[in-house]
C-alpha cells in the first residue's frame, strides 16, 4: 500500500452480507450517525453541559464526538481480527507490508482492548495531554472509553506496557498493521472535519464520558444494521481513494437522519401549560401548590421531594412536576421508575395518557421490566418509532407513542424518550454490569420520578443514593414520591443528588407530611419545606389486639379466633374486609380457616377471596381484575361491591391497587406498611349508596379501622412468629407494636400524626424512652441485629457499587476492572433466594398439559423446535414465583425441555410434573424430599404449612 493510503481490503463487517464490507466505510458510517445523535437526541442543554465538560465550543465538541465514534473499531485492523474471514485473510497474509510474529493471527485478543492500545498510541501522537500515570493521562483516558464500546471498559494499561506494546501485545502485529491503523484514523479525522486543535484540554469528567461512550455505542449499534449496511456496500473492488471516502462520507451523513429517526430516538416536548389543561379535573391542595410555586423554584436541573398519603394524586403531581423541570433543565424525556411489575404496568398507561395530550415531538414509549413483552397494552402494539416507521397495528390510541422495534431490543429502552419501568432498571446504571454506560446514556437528560421512594430496602437504598449522584453530576432533574419517609432517608437522598452538584456539606432536610421540598441543582439550596392540607385528611382508628399465634390462652385470644371476632359483624351485617397476612401459606391457611368458619362467604361468587404472589401468573392477573371489579373505585366500569365480602392477601395489596374497604385487620407489621395498608381502607366516597349498591353499612362508622393482630402486645410480650422468617425486622416489629399501643383509643390522624410517627419508629433513642428495662434491654438487643443486617447490605452495595463520578478519571472504575456483576443482583437484597417455576399436568391417559383441564397442550414438549413467542408467552403466563429452597434437589425430570432452554426466558425454569390423586382436589409432586402441591388457592409445600390452630 501507497504510504498513507487506506487499504480496503481491512473489513470491519461481513455478517449477513453479500461480500465483507471495509472498515473505513463502517468507521465513516458510525461517525456520521454520531453526529445524527448529537443533532437530534441531545437538547440544547445537554449539548452545553457537554461543551462545558469537555472546556470547548460546541462545535468543535461535535466533530469530536464524530471522530471518537469514528475510531471505536479501530482495533480490527489487527491479525487476530482480520483472520476470523481466511479466504479474505489470504491477501494480506501473503502481503509483506502485514507482517507480524508466527501464530498470532490465532490468538485471543478482542479487538475493543486493541481499541485501546491503538487509539492510546494514536492520541499521544495528535498531541492529546499526557501525565506521566496513564490512567490520569487525557490520550489514555479517551482511548479507554473507545475501547469500553462493547459495554465493559478496560483496565488502565500500564507504562511499561506503553512502552514496549509489541512485547505485550504482539497481536497488533508489525509496522503495516499500525500504518493502516494510523492511515485509518487520518482519514476519519480529516473527514469528520478535525484538526490538530480539537484536542480536549483536559481528561473528561466521569459524567460526560458516559454520555459520549453511550452515543459511540448507540451509533455503532445504528450503522452496524445489516439493511443499512446492505444499502452502502461498495462493488466488488472498491479502493479508498480521496474521492471514494467523500463519497462515501456524503452518503453516510445523509443516511444517518433516518437511521436514527426509524429507531424512535428523539427528543419529548413540554409545552408549558397550567395543571388544568394537562388533566380533566381541578388540583388538589398538593398539586396547586407545586403548580403555583415550583416554577419560580426550578432554575435548571434540580430534585423535588413530595411525601402525601396513598390516593392524594402524586402520580398526576409528579407528572406535572417533570414537565416544569424538563423544560428548565433542558431535559429530553421522562423515565417513570415504580417498586413492581405490576406498578409499572398500570403507570405505563397512565404515562402514555400523559404524552397524548401533553408531550411534543419525539414520544415513542417503552415499557421497561423483565416481563414487559408479556403486557398485552405493550407487546401488542407498533407505534411512530417502530422500524421502518411503520403504523400502528392496534386502534388504541396509545399504541400511535408505544416504542418501536429497535428500542424494544436488549438495553435501549432508556433511549426511548419515554419510559415507564421497575427502579432496576435504572439502579444498574450504579452497578459493574455490561453496558452500564447505556443506563446512564437514557437518564442523563431525562426527568427521573422514583415513585414510593420509601419501598427499599438498605441494599436497594444505596444503590439510589449512588445513582442520584450520577444524576445530579448529569445534570438531570428527579422527582421522588413518598408516602413515609423518614427524615434520615429523606436527607440521604437529597445530600447524594448535592453531592452530584458539587455541593457537599449536609442539608438537613425536614420532609413535611403531606409536603413537598425543592433542591436547586444549581445554587444546592433547599426551599423551606411547604406543607399542604391532605384532599382526605382523616383520623384512623386503629385497635391493637393482643394474639398468641396458636390456641387462645390466659385470656389473650389465638390468631385465628382474633380473626373471626373481628370479622363476626360484617358477615353479620354486611361490609368488606381486608385481611393481610405475613406469608403466603398464612394467607392460605386463613382463608381456608374463613371458609370453615363462614361457609355463606365460601358459598358467594365474591364473598371470600384470596390473592398473593404463589399463583401462577395468569390465574394471578385473574385474581386481581376480580378484586378490582369488587372492590374498586364505585362507579367504574359499571362496578358495584359485594354485599358482604372478605379478601384474604399478603404486602401484594399495599401497592398498584386502586382497592377500597370497610376495614382491614392486618398482622403486625412495620409502621410504614400499615399505614400502607389502611390507605385501602374507606379509600372512595360511597355516600348516598345504600349496602346494595355498594355503599358502606352503618355499623362501621365514618372512620377508617385498622385492627393490627399483635403477638408482641403487653399482654403478650411474644416475639415475631418463627414462621415469618426473616420477612420484617424484630426491632421495627418491637417499635411498631410500641407505638401502637400508645395510640390506640386516640387513633392516628392523616396525615397530621404521619411523619411525627415514621420518624419516631426509627428514632435513635426510641429504646432510651422506654420505661421497662426488660423491654429496653430486648430493644437494645434486636436493634443491633437489625443494624447488622442493615450494614451487611450496605456493605455488599458499597463493594458493588460503581464509584461516584466526581473525580473518577480511570474509566475502568464503570467495570470495576472488568469485574462484571450478574445483572439479577439488583432485583435483589442479600440474602434473598427465589426462584420460578411452571406446573404441568400429567393427565391419566399420559398426555401433559399445561391447564388442570387437559385442554392445553405443553409448547414444544417433545419438539426440539425453537419456540414462538406466542408460544413462550403461554409458559411465562403460567409461571409462579417460588422459594429457592423449595427447588433446591430438583431432579433430572424437572429440567426444562431441549425447546425450552433455547429461549432465555424459559432456561432458568423448573418443571413441576404435577399427578393428581383421586381423593383431593389438589394436584402434587416431590422434589427431593419435599412434597409440593396446586390447587384454588395456589402452590403450597408441605414443609411451608402453618402448624394447626384452634379457635378456642
Amino acid at each position: 500500500m501507497a504510504n498513507g493510503a487506506v487499504d480496503a481490503r481491512l473489513w470491519g463487517k461481513e455478517r449477513g452480507l453479500l461480500r465483507p464490507y471495509p472498515l473505513i466505510c463502517h468507521l465513516l458510517d458510525t461517525a456520521a450517525t454520531a453526529g445524527e445523535l448529537w443533532d437530534r437526541t441531545l437538547t440544547a442543554a445537554a449539548r452545553e453541559r457537554l461543551a462545558e465538560a469537555l472546556q470547548m465550543p460546541e462545535d468543535r465538541c461535535r466533530r469530536l464526538v464524530c471522530l471518537w465514534a469514528g475510531l471505536h473499531d479501530i482495533g480490527k485492523i489487527i491479525p487476530p481480527f482480520q483472520a476470523q474471514t481466511p479466504q479474505h485473510y489470504t491477501s494480506l497474509s501473503g502481503d509483506a507490508s502485514y507482517g507480524h510474529e508466527p501464530g498470532v493471527e490465532g490468538q485471543p485478543f478482542p479487538h475493543d482492548i486493541a481499541t485501546q492500545w491503538a487509539l492510546t498510541e494514536i492520541f499521544d501522537s495528535w498531541g492529546y495531554p499526557a501525565s506521566k500515570r496513564p490512567r490520569q493521562s487525557v490520550h489514555h483516558q479517551v482511548a479507554q472509553l473507545l475501547g469500553g464500546h462493547h459495554g465493559r471498559v478496560h483496565r488502565a494499561l500500564k507504562v511499561k506496557e506503553l512502552r514496549n506494546a509489541g512485547a505485550y501485545a504482539r497481536e497488533l502485529g508489525g509496522p503495516g498493521w499500525r500504518g493502516q491503523r494510523g492511515s485509518h484514523a487520518e482519514a476519519v479525522r480529516r473527514l469528520t472535519g478535525c484538526g490538530p486543535d480539537d484536542v480536549p484540554p483536559a481528561p473528561l469528567p466521569a459524567h460526560a464520558a458516559v454520555v459520549v461512550l453511550g452515543l459511540v455505542v448507540v451509533a455503532d449499534w445504528l450503522a452496524s444494521q445489516e439493511e443499512a449496511i446492505a444499502a452502502r456496500l461498495p462493488g466488488a473492488g472498491w479502493h479508498a481513494t480521496d474521492e471514494a471516502l467523500q463519497a462515501h462520507w456524503t452518503k453516510a451523513v445523509s443516511g444517518a437522519m433516518p437511521l436514527v429517526a426509524d429507531a424512535g430516538l428523539g427528543v419529548a416536548g413540554f409545552p408549558e401549560r397550567p395543571f388544568g389543561e394537562q388533566f380533566p379535573f381541578a388540583p388538589n391542595q398538593l398539586q396547586a401548590s407545586v403548580a403555583e410555586r415550583l416554577p419560580a423554584l426550578a432554575d435548571g436541573p434540580g430534585l423535588l421531594l413530595v411525601t402525601a398519603p396513598t390516593g392524594d394524586g402524586k402520580t398526576e403531581t409528579a407528572l406535572h412536576a417533570a414537565s416544569v423541570m424538563a423544560r428548565a433543565a433542558g431535559s429530553s424525556g421522562v423515565f417513570f421508575a415504580l417498586p413492581t411489575m405490576a406498578t409499572a404496568d398500570a403507570m405505563f398507561r397512565r404515562v402514555a395518557d400523559f404524552a397524548m395530550q401533553n408531550v411534543e415531538g419525539d414520544r415513542a414509549l417503552t415499557l421497561l421490566h423483565s416481563m414487559a413483552w408479556l403486557s398485552e397494552a405493550y407487546a401488542t402494539s407498533l407505534g411512530n418509532g417502530s422500524q421502518g416507521g411503520s403504523e400502528a397495528t392496534v386502534s388504541d390510541p396509545q399504541a400511535q407513542i408505544a416504542a418501536g422495534e429497535w428500542l424494544r431490543g436488549a438495553k435501549r429502552g432508556l433511549l426511548a424518550p419515554l419510559a415507564a419501568g421497575t427502579i432496576d432498571q435504572a439502579l444498574t446504571g450504579v452497578l459493574p454490569v455490561r453496558y452500564n454506560i447505556l443506563r446512564l446514556l437514557g437518564l442523563s437528560n431525562k426527568v427521573l420520578v422514583v415513585d414510593e421512594a420509601h419501598a427499599y430496602g438498605p441494599w436497594m437504598h444505596s444503590l439510589l443514593v449512588r445513582l442520584l449522584e450520577w444524576l445530579g453530576a448529569c445534570g438531570a432533574p428527579v422527582v421522588l414520591l413518598s408516602a413515609t419517609l423518614s427524615g434520615r432517608t429523606a436527607s440521604s437522598l437529597v445530600d447524594a443528588y448535592r453531592r452530584g452538584r458539587g455541593h457537599r456539606e449536609p442539608s438537613g432536610v425536614v420532609p413535611v407530611y403531606p409536603g413537598w421540598v425543592y433542591v436547586s441543582g444549581r445554587t444546592g439550596d433547599v426551599s423551606p419545606p411547604r406543607a399542604v392540607d391532605g384532599s382526605r385528611s382523616r383520623r384512623i382508628e386503629v385497635t391493637s389486639v393482643p394474639v398468641r399465634w396458636g390456641p387462645s390462652s390466659g385470656g389473650v385470644l389465638g390468631r385465628d379466633a382474633a380473626v373471626v371476632e373481628q370479622l363476626r359483624p360484617l358477615v353479620e351485617q354486611g361490609g368488606c374486609a381486608l385481611v393481610c397476612c405475613t406469608t403466603v401459606a398464612e394467607a392460605q391457611q386463613t382463608f381456608r380457616m374463613l371458609g370453615e368458619v363462614f361457609p355463606s362467604l365460601a358459598d358467594t361468587e365474591d364473598g371470600l377471596l384470596l390473592l398473593h404472589s404463589r399463583y401462577p401468573g395468569a390465574r394471578r392477573a385473574e385474581i386481581t381484575r376480580a378484586c378490582e371489579r369488587a372492590f374498586g373505585k364505585p362507579g367504574v366500569g359499571g362496578r358495584r361491591r359485594p354485599r358482604v365480602s372478605v379478601l384474604v392477601a399478603t404486602q401484594v395489596v399495599e401497592q398498584s391497587l386502586d382497592l377500597d374497604f370497610d376495614v382491614v385487620i392486618s398482622d403486625l407489621a412495620p409502621l410504614a406498611q400499615l399505614l400502607q395498608r389502611v390507605g385501602r381502607c374507606m379509600r372512595h366516597d360511597r355516600s348516598g349508596l345504600g349496602l346494595e349498591d355498594g355503599g358502606r353499612p352503618d355499623w362501621v362508622g365514618d372512620r377508617p379501622r385498622l385492627t393490627v393482630l399483635d403477638p408482641m402486645a403487653d399482654e403478650v410480650r411474644g416475639m415475631a412468629p418463627r414462621s415469618w422468617g426473616s420477612v420484617y425486622a424484630q426491632a421495627l416489629l418491637t417499635r411498631t407494636s410500641e407505638l401502637l399501643q400508645r395510640y390506640a383509643g386516640r387513633g392516628i390522624a392523616v396525615p397530621g400524626d404521619v411523619q411525627e410517627l415514621v420518624d419516631e419508629v426509627y428514632a435513635e433513642d426510641f429504646a432510651d424512652r422506654l420505661g421497662d428495662d426488660t423491654m429496653r434491654g430486648r430493644l437494645e438487643r434486636e436493634d443491633a441485629e437489625r443494624w447488622g443486617a442493615v450494614l451487611a447490605e450496605e456493605s455488599l452495595a458499597q463493594m458493588t457499587l460503581v464509584n461516584p463520578p466526581n473525580g473518577m478519571i480511570d474509566l475502568a472504575e464503570l467495570s470495576r476492572d472488568g469485574a462484571l456483576i450478574d445483572e439479577a443482583l439488583v432485583t435483589t437484597r442479600l440474602g434473598a433466594d427465589s426462584a420460578r417455576a411452571v406446573c404441568v399436568y400429567v393427565q391419566p391417559g399420559g398426555s401433559v398439559t399445561l391447564d388442570v383441564q387437559g385442554d392445553v397442550p405443553v409448547p414444544g414438549w417433545q419438539s426440539n423446535r425453537r419456540l414462538s413467542l406466542e408460544d413462550v408467552r403461554a409458559v411465562v403466563q403460567q409461571s409462579v414465583p417460588l422459594p429457592g429452597g423449595w427447588l433446591r434437589e430438583r431432579g433430572p425430570d424437572q429440567q426444562v425441555p431441549e425447546s425450552w432452554a433455547k429461549r432465555a426466558a424459559l432456561r432458568e425454569l423448573s418443571i413441576l410434573r404435577m399427578c393428581r390423586p383421586t381423593s383431593d382436589d389438589a394436584w402434587s409432586c416431590r422434589v427431593g424430599d419435599r412434597s409440593i402441591s396446586v390447587s384454588a388457592i395456589g402452590v403450597e409445600s408441605s414443609s411451608d404449612t402453618p402448624p394447626s390452630r384452634f379457635l378456642s
